[in-house]
């Protein structure tokens, strides 16, 4: 029964996502495009690294579609020790806002170069999340379901929290975020990351963050600790 409202609720993100990106583009027009390119010292998501703790290159691009809709692309180099080496992430959906709350309705599919034969590593997952300012900070929470995870491991869960505050009238902001993975065949963990942000102009930023695992022993060294430092180009 869980699983059936899930996937009752994944349907149900991904007709308004797509509804509502083509209902935003003829209320408000043409697409602006924005392009983003950075590197950084280790490619983690969700505490876990994706580049065998090795550098990462990145870049994507961004549609904003009318007064709420989104879609983009987006790729990064990975190194999963079994010939896949690079990842691209396929996205779209709605923001609209309620008040003081902006939601964030979408679906993303991450898809993999030269992946070996067996279990599938593509995979979708739909997202929803809000956000909201709290003074000068902003906090928010999300979660994202998949029905069938990276490698065929089934029905996929994760929640976060995370917030961010900027530094006074200084060009530093410091964000984090609390999330928790859970997966039918795999290890379920938690993980959370603490960083700081600078923005050296007003296209070019640095992050330098910390990232960590309660699974060390389950997740090996890719889940262990770590520090990255990153830089992004945005225009």
């Amino acid at each position: 029964m869980m699983k059936a409202l899930k996937l009752a609720l994944l349907g149900a993100v991904g007709a308004l996502a797509l509804a509502g990106t083509a209902q935003a583009q003829e209320d408000a027009g043409p697409i602006s495009l924005s392009f983003n390119v950075g590197a950084a010292s280790d490619y983690v998501f969700r505490g876990i690294s994706q580049t065998d703790e090795d550098p990462q290159i990145f870049g994507g691009v961004d549609a904003t579609i009318g007064s709420i809709g989104y879609a983009g692309v987006w790729a990064s180099n990975v190194e999963f020790n079994n010939g896949t080496d690079l990842e691209f992430d396929i996205y779209g959906g709605i923001k609209p806002t309620v008040g003081a709350v902006t939601f964030d309705i979408g679906l993303i599919y991450y898809g993999y170069v030269d992946s070996p034969p067996g279990p599938d590593q593509d995979y979708w997952e739909g997202k929803l999340a809000a956000s909201t300012a709290a003074g000068p900070a902003t906090i928010g929470a999300a979660l994202y379901y998949s029905p069938e995870f990276f490698g065929e491991t089934g029905d996929a869960t994760y929640v976060e929290v995370n917030g961010a505050l900027p530094l006074g009238e200084s060009k530093f902001t410091v964000s984090g975020a609390l999330g928790y993975q859970s997966v039918d065949v795999g290890v379920d963990y938690t993980t959370w990351n603490l960083g700081l942000g600078l923005g050296l102009t007003d296209n070019i930023s640095l992050d330098l963050r910390y990232w960590d695992t309660d699974e060390h022993d389950a997740l090996g060294k890719l889940g262990d600790s770590r520090v990255v430092i990153g830089v992004k180009a945005a225009f």
